[in-house]
């Protein structure tokens, strides 16, 4: 028999997941499942959580929450040298990762894709000693994510993101850094750098337009000191997939990112604060064992194993 441990936010999604654990279980354990679940009790509860099941040797971790509770389960396992398969149910109010994956809303749905579904295995990103599997970034405009309120987010969901970013432009200034990565330097003074994982980034669904799961790079998207009309019309772009065109935007493709800066620059990794430079940035290849939908494989995964 296979394991599974269920690892819940209980007062995500107004508290959906918890009203759905017992169809969950039996779902589960219908296919073959012995199955048992922790509800998070606080912030860093899901990592401990994560570590525990890992060292209990379980076949897989089921992340039912929003991508803070899907992040700190990474970081509970990434550490692991053997690490059970991730599954995981959105039900947090934009969801990134998830919608990368081509994870399905409905919880059923989500648990029937953990099941019926295909192991992928995409990489992950390690920033010092943390992990993030959408995105790590830097300068005062990374801060919207986690400054956007609940509330608003939880009315307007993704749109959230994009109406504090534009409430907060007049308060953005540049920070001067130098970015090292694979050998070559990007000195001056930037609005922001972001080292993307997915195409699906603090509610902008194009961020990277073409990001690879598991080719073992960044998208490293570096926004240069702007005015606060071309600030705002790089926000608008992006909303459509069309700000790599800007001439103050650049983008490479990066594994290793040494970052610095004698300010003060605070960093985000998945939407949370991430501390403050100086940062070292690692892309993980194919780090992560991830269940996903037959879309999502046929699209990211099977072109790279086939060659088409």
């Amino acid at each position: 028999m296979k394991t599974a441990r269920i690892i819940y936010n209980p007062t995500s999604g107004r508290e959906i997941f918890k009203e759905s654990l017992a169809a969950v279980l039996e779902r589960l354990e219908m296919n073959g499942y012995i199955t048992s679940a922790h509800a998070t009790t606080g912030e860093g509860d899901a990592v401990s959580a994560a570590a525990k099941a890992c060292e209990m040797d379980f076949d897989l971790i089921v992340a039912a929450g929003g991508d803070g509770t899907v992040n700190e389960v990474i970081n509970g396992m990434a550490g692991f040298e053997d690490r059970p398969a991730l599954g995981i149910v959105p039900t947090g109010t934009v969801n990134d990762f998830a919608k990368a994956l081509h994870i399905p809303s409905g919880i059923l749905d989500a648990i029937d894709t953990i099941v019926d579904g295909r192991t992928a295995r995409i990489d992950l990103g390690r920033m010092n000693s943390k992990y993030f599997m959408n995105i790590g970034g830097g300068g005062k405009i990374t801060a919207v994510s986690y400054e956007a309120p609940s509330k608003l987010k939880a009315i307007i969901g993704p749109l959230a993101y994009y109406v504090k970013g534009i409430e907060m432009l007049p308060q953005i200034r540049s920070s001067n850094v130098r970015i090292d990565y694979d050998g070559n330097i990007f000195e001056g003074k930037v609005m922001l750098f972001l080292l993307g994982l997915t195409n699906s980034i603090g509610g902008f669904d194009k961020l990277v337009p073409d990001a690879e799961f598991n080719d073992g790079y960044f998208s490293l998207i570096i926004v240069e000191e702007a005015s606060l009309a071309e600030l705002g019309h790089i926000l608008t772009l992006a909303t459509r997939g069309e700000h790599l065109k800007h001439p103050k935007v650049h983008v490479y493709k990066a594994q290793d990112v040494h970052i610095s800066s004698y300010e003060e620059v605070q960093l985000n990794l998945d939407g949370e604060f991430g501390g403050v430079l100086p940062a070292h940035f690692e892309n993980m290849k194919e780090h992560l064992e991830v269940r996903v939908p037959e879309s999502f494989y046929k699209v990211h995964i099977q072109k790279d194993v086939y060659g088409y």
